[in-house]
């Protein structure tokens, strides 16, 4: 997503945005005050903020962001070739 916004910055720097994005939803998942657990609970909440932090998520994010890289990188090799 960081990508289609940021489409003038180098690959490298959108990983690194993309990751703190992700790391921080997740890690924010820790906290457990009354009033975000209520947001949580609506729709928009639990799309955006997600329902519990997992270990899991974090190695999927970082997963899914080196995969989109490494795509990107080829993709672009080839048109540039």
């Amino acid at each position: 997503m960081s990508r289609i916004f940021l489409i003038n910055h180098k690959p490298i720097q959108i990983v690194i945005i993309s990751l703190i994005t992700c790391y921080s939803i997740e890690f924010f998942q820790l906290y457990q005050a009354e009033w975000i657990i209520a947001l949580r609970k609506t729709l928009f909440g639990r799309y955006v903020l997600g329902q519990g932090f997992l270990w899991t998520d974090l190695a999927a994010y970082t997963f899914g962001v080196v995969f989109a890289f490494i795509t990107e990188k080829i993709i672009l090799k080839k048109l540039h070739v």
